[in-house]
């Protein structure tokens, strides 16, 4: 037998979960469709293609902007072009296509000159107007 005070405490507990899921209602007009959530799977990571022209496109606007000297600008533009040289002649080698292990040498050397292109821009030095 429950006890009148027990009875009397489940009450509450009971009308907050009815309260609960009438909120958990769809609220949308009739005759819309409701918006999915967001999706929650990340972004495709860019090619080594896309990647030598996202820094080729970070080394130009760093000269716009003048954030690059002439100096900074031809180091990171020898660097490139020594990574550019080395996938076509990888590429070469295997019919057009990177192997596992040229390509995760490839994106360690373009990562560390996108670490350099970012240090020279952001340091002291930039092209006098």
């Amino acid at each position: 037998m429950i006890s009148k005070f027990s009875k009397w405490s489940i009450l509450p507990a009971a009308m907050l979960l009815v309260g609960t899921v009438s909120l958990a209602q769809d609220t949308s007009t009739p005759g819309t469709t409701p918006t999915p959530p967001p999706s929650t799977t990340p972004a495709p990571k860019p090619t080594v293609g896309q990647r030598k022209e996202n820094q080729q496109d970070r080394i130009a606007e760093g000269v716009k902007s003048g954030q690059l000297t002439a100096g900074e600008t031809s180091n990171l533009e020898t660097k490139e072009a020594a990574i550019n040289g080395e996938t076509r002649a990888d590429r070469a080698a295997n019919g057009g296509r990177l192997t596992g292990a040229e390509r995760r040498q490839v994106n360690h050397e373009q990562n560390g000159a996108s670490r350099q292109i970012y240090r020279e821009k952001h340091n002291a030095s930039h092209q006098p107007k």
